[in-house]
């Protein structure tokens, strides 16, 4: 039950975040500057920051995940050699 409501919970997330997302990039350049509905999005710059931020901070966090584990099975790989040769 719990995994059903958490999945439920991310999918109205990620939907909500990308019809904001849409409406923010695809709809508002058509529509007055001076219009109040400019006030509920960030500046037009940051349509493209944020998404570049994100792909790198993700590329660092997997990139740093992926040498972690392969140091180390390299360096169990090394120990069990070492072990293997001094029998």
């Amino acid at each position: 039950m719990l995994d059903r409501l958490v999945g439920l919970t991310m999918l109205i997330a990620a939907s909500a975040v990308f019809l904001y997302y849409t409406i923010w990039t695809l709809f508002m350049p058509f529509v007055d500057e001076d219009h109040p509905l400019h006030t509920l999005f960030p500046p037009r710059v940051w349509a493209i920051r944020i998404p570049v931020i994100l792909i790198l901070l993700f590329t660092t966090v997997v990139g740093s995940f992926l040498s972690v584990v392969m140091i180390r099975s390299n360096r169990r790989k090394a120990l069990k050699a070492k072990a293997k040769k001094a029998n």
